[in-house]
């Protein structure tokens, strides 16, 4: 009898999995071939990060414990089961591997430091039984790098400049078929228990009624919401146009919690793109979610290229722009406080329901570094406890970009959040949604309640003063500081 031990990370599905398949194969030249699909909750997920947020909070828990449950549930319905266990990957596996005789062990490699380093011990301790450790590369991607050695290994810097380079050749490879037939799980594992958010230290989320759409972990949730928006809904037609939304479930296609987890393979979902291509419609929609998978290949790829410069204060340029750690400061930009209301709406849906739209992470993260000037790293690792999104790579490479010290050629970038609410919001729905206080003031001047005069309170019948605090900083001035210290930057 021959194991093969199939180790689950940002990977929760069945469709397109590289690993299973080749774990297989394997098991297919083998007598009387077993699989265990193992999945560890590592007790350092819920720890937390350097600035002291809980570096996996509730709405991220909670999505990631019911794509676990799918992924049991999907393994189930073929006769097998998922083992699931609580502790250190690096300990587990081994340990488990040695248990059951395992003969060889299978995973997705992974890109970023914290995982690699786990990945490398991983190996370590399979050395030791005579096992080695088979990562397959590239899983959570459109594009195989290896296929495309006009561009890599020296990956361009700028998104556009990699665009160009590919755009007149590149290949989606089409999705692996969900398996027919899985062997049977080793008698002798106990699967184990799916832990409780307890064990996490958490609570579990409360869900806030404004939220735009109630995200359900798993691939089947993450399949209905495609057939959902591409073919119930017919949402994916003008795509192009509503993506900048932000009130609304169908604004957006709102896939990337399921990418982000692995529950859907992005070149399953390129796939039904070009389905829809063939069966409605093709258009600049269609081109353009692609064009958005394909940002989140380059930020992927750009991860493995800069290693941990990702993660420094200096971003993958290396600029020595001058931080700022001021935790009041902070705290009122957490909390959507800052007087600017449409920065502070982004921040309380944030808040309440782990989910922003993309034009809001914009706003936010450019009001952090270029109008308060604090350290973005305060805001990546505020995104990565929330997110019910998060993925390493986007939110550290986006930050990266935003704060001005990452795959962007034009320095001193900023978003003028005054503006951006007008264009955006121009009635000001959004912001009324989510700032209650100010639901009476009428219209686009909503964005700007620093000009509500004392006629204008008695007349909407709001309190004297608001109850919505004071401006926290100037714009415009504060963008000339930010500016000034970030062009004074060593480089």
């Amino acid at each position: 009898m021959t194991i093969a031990l199939l180790w689950y990370r940002n990977d929760l599905r069945l469709t397109d999995h590289q690993a299973l398949h080749q774990a297989l194969a394997y098991l297919q030249a083998q007598p009387q071939g077993q699989l265990l699909p193992l999945y560890c909750f590592d007790p350092r997920h819920f720890a937390t990060t350097a600035f002291g947020f809980p570096k996996t909070g509730a709405f991220r828990a909670q999505f990631l414990w019911e794509s676990v449950a799918g992924l049991r549930r999907a393994l189930r319905g073929q006769g097998m089961d998922l083992v699931v266990r609580w502790g250190e990957p690096e300990r587990v596996i081994p340990a488990l591997a040695a248990q059951v005789g395992a003969g060889a062990v299978f995973c997705h490699g992974e890109v970023l430091p914290e995982e690699v380093a786990v990945e490398r011990q991983v190996q370590q301790g399979l050395e030791k039984l005579g096992l080695t450790l088979t990562a397959v590369p590239w899983g959570a991607t459109l594009l195989n790098p290896a296929d495309y050695p006009q561009v890599f290994p020296a990956l361009p810097r700028l998104f556009t400049n990699f665009r160009k380079a590919l755009e007149r050749s590149w290949t989606v490879p089409d999705p692996l078929p969900m398996p027919t037939a899985l062997p049977p799980l080793p008698a002798a594992v106990v699967p184990g228990e799916l832990p409780p958010l307890a064990q996490m230290g958490l609570e579990p989320p409360i869900v806030d009624p404004r939220s735009v759409l109630l995200f359900q972990g798993g691939a089947e949730a993450g399949r209905d919401r495609l057939d959902h928006y591409f073919w119930r809904s017919d949402c994916l037609r003008c795509y192009k146009e509503t993506r900048n939304g932000l009130l609304g479930a169908d604004y957006s296609s709102k896939f990337s919690p399921w990418l982000a987890l692995g529950c859907l393979s992005p070149r399953w979902i390129y796939q039904q793109v070009k389905a829809y291509e063939v069966e409605r419609c093709q258009n600049q929609s269609t081109y353009w979610l692609v064009f958005e998978l394909l940002w989140r290949d380059f930020f992927r790829f750009t991860a493995a290229a800069v290693g941990p410069k990702l993660f420094y204060a200096g971003g993958i340029q290396g600029l020595g722009v001058p931080w700022v750690v001021d935790w009041e400061r902070f705290e009122l930009w957490r909390r959507g406080m800052t007087g600017y209301p449409f920065v502070d709406a982004n921040l309380r849906e944030l808040a309440a329901t782990g989910f922003m739209s993309n034009r809001g992470r914009q706003n936010v993260a450019s009001f952090l570094t270029k109008n308060l000037g604090l350290d973005w790293r305060m805001g990546a690792e505020w995104f990565e406890s929330l997110l019910i999104d998060y993925d390493g790579c986007s939110n550290w490479a986006n930050w990266n970009y935003t704060a001005g010290v990452g795959n962007d050629g034009r320095g001193f970038r900023y978003f003028n959040s005054l503006k951006q609410g007008r264009d955006y919001d121009p009635q000001g729905d959004y912001v009324r949604h989510w700032l209650p206080e100010l639901a009476a003031i009428p219209g686009e001047q909503i964005h700007q309640p620093w000009t509500v005069t004392a006629g204008d309170r008695r007349r909407w019948g709001l309190p004297n003063p608001l109850a919505y605090p004071d401006r926290c900083v100037d714009f415009w001035q504060s963008l000339k500081v930010q500016e000034q210290r970030y062009l004074g930057a060593e480089r």
